[in-house]
C-alpha cells in the first residue's frame, strides 16, 4: 500500500483550520438582529464590528504570510486560534458597543486574518508542485464548508438559547483545532525529510528562515508589487469580489431575507447552501486553473456573479421559491471560485513573493467587503430596503471582469514581475 505523502496531511490540517476560520468569521452575520433586539444598537453599528473584522481579516493576511516565513505556520496558526477563542468568549460579558468592536472586530479579525487565503498560498507554494490549482481550490472551498457547518447551528442556537451560546461554541471550537494543528501542520517538507508533492527527486535541504522584521518584509513586497499594473488590476478586481460576497451577501443576506418574512433559520440555511455549492464550484475552479488562462476564468466568474446579483432583489419572498433555489445554486458555484486563478496569477507574476503579494491582494478583498458591509447597512437604515445595494454590487462585478481581462498574458509563467 503506497504511503500517503506528508503534503496531504498538511493540506488536511489546513483544510480543518480554514473551515474553522470561515465559520468563526461568519457568526456575526447571524447575530445582527439578536444584538439589535437586546441592546438596541443600530444595525450600522453592529455592521461596523463586522467591517472591522473584514478589514483586519484581509489587512493582517500579508503580515501573517511574512510572519510564517520567519516563525513558521504552526506557531502563527496555533496562536491565531487562541486569539479567536479569546475574542469570541469575551463577548458574553460585553455591555457596550465598543466591546463588540473590540472582540468580534479586532480580536477575531486578527485571529482569522492570520488563517486567511494567504495561508492557502503559503501551503500550496511550499508543499505542492503537482496539483497546485486543485489543492488551492480544495483549501479555498474550506471557507464555504465553514459556513455550511456553522451558520445553521449558530442560527438555531441563537434562536433557541440566545446569542451568547454560539459565542461560547465558537471559542471552544477554536481551541479544539489547536491540537490538530500542532500534530499535523509542518512548515516545510524538509521538516519531515521529504520534498514537495510532485517535485523532482533531489536532496532534501532545509530552507533558510527569513530574517529581519516580518512587517518590514511585507511592506517592502507591497512597495515592489505596487509598481506593476498587474497588482492594481488584481487588487481592484478582488476588492469588488469581497464587496459582492463577504461584505454584502455574507453579512446581509439573512437580514434581507428576513425583511421579506423569511425566518432567520431558513435564510441562514440558504446561505449555508451557497457554501455547499461553492465547495463544488471552487474545486472545479482549481482544476480549471491548472488548464485554462486564469484571466479568462476571472472575467467569466465576475460577469456571471454580477448578473445574478442584479436579479436577486426580485427573488426574495416569505417562502423559498424555485427561482431563489436557482440563484442559490448559480451564485454558490461562483462564490469564491475567483481565489484559485487569483493565487495562480500572483504566483506566476511575482514568483516567491507570491504568497505575500496575494496577502495584499486579499487585503483589498476585505477592504471592499468592509465598505460593502457598512454601506449596505446604511442603505437598509436609510431606505428600508437592500435593493440598491444588490444592484450596485452587480454593476461593480461587471467592472471587475473588465479589470481581470485587462491583465496582459505573461510570456514567462515562471517569471517574477517585480524583477522585470
Amino acid at each position: 500500500m503506497p504511503r500517503v505523502h506528508w503534503a496531504w496531511w498538511v493540506a488536511l490540517a489546513a483544510f480543518v483550520t480554514l473551515i474553522g476560520a470561515a465559520g468563526f468569521r461568519a457568526v456575526p452575520s447571524v447575530l445582527i438582529d439578536p444584538l439589535h433586539d437586546e441592546f438596541g444598537w443600530p444595525r450600522a453599528t453592529i455592521s461596523a464590528a463586522v467591517s472591522i473584522n473584514l478589514v483586519l481579516f484581509g489587512l493582517i493576511s500579508p503580515f501573517a504570510a511574512a510572519l510564517m516565513d520567519r516563525l513558521g505556520m504552526r506557531r502563527v496558526v496555533a496562536g491565531a486560534l487562541v486569539l479567536v477563542a479569546a475574542g469570541s468568549g469575551l463577548t458574553v460579558f460585553m455591555t457596550a458597543s465598543w466591546q463588540l468592536l473590540l472582540c468580534w472586530g479586532v480580536l477575531v479579525g486578527v485571529g482569522t486574518g492570520s488563517m486567511s487565503m494567504a495561508f492557502v498560498a503559503t501551503v500550496t507554494g511550499r508543499w505542492f508542485v503537482r496539483s497546485r490549482g486543485l489543492v488551492s481550490g480544495l483549501l479555498t472551498a474550506a471557507g464555504a464548508t465553514g459556513q455550511l457547518v456553522f451558520l445553521p447551528l449558530v442560527a438555531a442556537l441563537a434562536t433557541d438559547h440566545g446569542w451568547r451560546t454560539p459565542s461560547v461554541v465558537v471559542a471552544v471550537a477554536a481551541l479544539a483545532v489547536v491540537p490538530l494543528v500542532l500534530t499535523l501542520l509542518r512548515d516545510h517538507p524538509s521538516d519531515v525529510g521529504t520534498t514537495a508533492y510532485g517535485a523532482p527527486p533531489g536532496p532534501v535541504t532545509a530552507p533558510v528562515a527569513a530574517t529581519g522584521s516580518s512587517a518590514a518584509r511585507a511592506v517592502r513586497v507591497l512597495r515592489e508589487a505596487a509598481r506593476t499594473k498587474t497588482f492594481w488590476l488584481l487588487a481592484g478586481g478582488f476588492a469588488i469580489c469581497g464587496a459582492s460576497t463577504n461584505g454584502l451577501v455574507g453579512t446581509h443576506f439573512v437580514t434581507a431575507a428576513h425583511d421579506h418574512g423569511m425566518p432567520h433559520t431558513t435564510a441562514a440555511s440558504l446561505l449555508a447552501l451557497i457554501g455547499l455549492f461553492d465547495v463544488a464550484g471552487t474545486i472545479l475552479s482549481g482544476w480549471l486553473t491548472d488548464r485554462v488562462d486564469p484571466r479568462l476564468l476571472l472575467g467569466a466568474y465576475y460577469t456571471l456573479r454580477g448578473l445574478s446579483l442584479m436579479v436577486l432583489p426580485s427573488l426574495f419572498a416569505e417562502n423559498t421559491e424555485p427561482s431563489m433555489w436557482v440563484f442559490i445554486v448559480f451564485y454558490g458555484l461562483d462564490w469564491i471560485a475567483t481565489v484559485p486563478p487569483t493565487v495562480a496569477l500572483c504566483r506566476e507574476r511575482f514568483g516567491d513573493r507570491g504568497p505575500v503579494v496575494f496577502g495584499w491582494v486579499f487585503a483589498s478583498h476585505q477592504l471592499g467587503a468592509a465598505i460593502a458591509a457598512v454601506g449596505a447597512g446604511a442603505v437598509r437604515d436609510l431606505r428600508g430596503s437592500y435593493d440598491l445595494a444588490w444592484l450596485v454590487a452587480g454593476g461593480l462585478c461587471v467592472g471587475a471582469a473588465a479589470l481581470s481581462l485587462a491583465i496582459r498574458p505573461t510570456r514567462d509563467p515562471a517569471g517574477d514581475e517585480t524583477r522585470r
